[in-house]
């Protein structure tokens, strides 16, 4: 394994870590604040609309640079808003320091997968994707805790200003381990643009808003439905999250390397898997050693998804995909908010704590569909005329 590989996943840890420790601290921070905790949950919306809207902009702004260098100026930016919510003494300076934050995210995995994609040989690009994307599943299992644990005991402000100093870490790692790849020809706006108009590429970022959103409309009310539902006390729900973090984990080796051998069937496995593990969780969740297999599965299928996604962007992408790459981070995120409203719309509806779980299970058996409908498209087009390989240049 290249060692920029290690650089990267330890920035995937980092902004792992600072995306979903937020919500073990929130209380700390509402009470600091005096503000409620639906209006503290703003940290978290505001972080999520931030990835979504930051992954194409900062992206499009780091067209004329190189890789490596946009890579550093990410993790710079992810250092300033973490110190900012570190040190941020008014409730809307800590929302700044947040959305400073989220920007840096989407680019961050979105060019950082072309170049883990770069670093290794063409059979091998999901495994190096996958290996990025194993400090962000190891963040939901080592990071998330810690970082709890720290905020609880030391104050909340001192995980953020924790969480800071690993992005200093991993900017020194990229800056030492990355090498400095040279920006692709015709490298423009206009040409990254032009991956948009592949329907192949819009139908792999739809599979992701409604694969990786039948995750989401679970997990988000997994506290409520541990407590209420399976009769779990307010503590065992922690080590639930951990658990979810160590099916992340799996899934995402897994699908690193599975997806470089058959990324469709892939796909067709692991979507109809969700769906399927979705649904019997309405059941499951009435019995607590059954509700801790579902919620391992359910992180595991769902994580399994996301390097053969990723790949199939890149792929389809063809010569411009960064852009492509970064967006397709945003729609995870969008996967998130949109299924975590409409698991919000069930409850309300009076139709319990389960309920979202229904809702996960549609979503990703829709994203099934869609997976089957890409795959028939492929094989209905024509095959391209064959035409002398072209010239590539080896880096040593």
């Amino acid at each position: 394994m290249p060692l920029a590989l290690l650089a990267l996943a330890i920035g995937a840890f980092g902004i792992g870590t600072t995306e979903f420790v937020i919500m073990g601290l929130l209380p700390g921070i509402a009470g600091d604040y005096g503000v409620s905790i639906p209006d503290a949950g703003l940290l978290v919306t505001g972080y999520a609309l931030g990835v979504v809207l930051g992954a194409p902009l900062m992206t499009v702004l780091g067209t004329r640079l190189g890789r490596k260098t946009m890579l550093m100026l990410l993790m710079g930016l992810f250092v300033v808003g973490n110190l900012l919510s570190a040190v941020a003494p008014t409730f809307p300076l800590m929302l700044a320091g947040r959305l400073v934050t989220s920007l840096a995210h989407g680019a961050f995995f979105g060019i950082g997968s072309v170049v883990a994609a770069e670093l290794v040989a063409p059979e091998k690009k999901a495994g190096a994707i996958a290996t990025m994307f194993t400090g962000l599943t190891v963040a939901n299992i080592v990071g998330v805790p810690l970082g709890t644990f720290i905020g609880q005991a030391v104050g909340w402000r001192t995980t953020f200003a924790v969480v800071a100093a690993l992005g200093v870490v991993g900017l020194l790692g990229i800056a030492r381990l990355v090498p400095d790849l040279p920006r692709p020809e015709g490298a423009r706006l206009r040409r990254e643009l032009s991956a948009f108009r592949n329907p192949q590429v819009l139908l792999a970022m739809a599979m992701t808003v409604l694969g990786f959103g039948g995750v989401f409309a679970a997990i988000t009310y997994i506290a409520p439905m541990m407590t209420d539902v399976a009769g779990y006390s307010d503590g065992a729900v922690t080590w639930l999250l951990v658990l979810f973090g160590v099916g992340m984990f799996l899934g995402n080796l897994l699908g690193g390397k599975f997806a470089d051998r058959k990324l469709m069937p892939l796909l067709y496995t692991t979507l109809g898997g969700l769906a399927a593990v979705l649904a019997v969780f309405t059941l499951t969740a009435h019995n607590k050693a059954l509700a801790a297999v579902t919620v391992l599965l359910v992180g595991a299928l769902g994580f399994a998804t996301v390097p053969p996604l990723q790949k199939r962007v890149l792929d389809q992408a063809h010569g411009a995909p960064t852009l492509a790459s970064a967006v397709n981070i945003g729609a995870f995120n969008l996967g998130n908010a949109l299924a975590a409203w409409l698991g919000g719309l069930v409850i309300s509806a009076g139709l319990g704590y389960t309920a979202p779980n229904w809702v996960g299970a549609a979503l990703a058996a829709a994203a099934l569909l869609l997976a089957l409908w890409s795959a028939a498209l492929e094989r209905r087009s024509p095959a391209p005329a064959a035409t002398a390989p072209a010239r590539v240049p080896v880096h040593h």
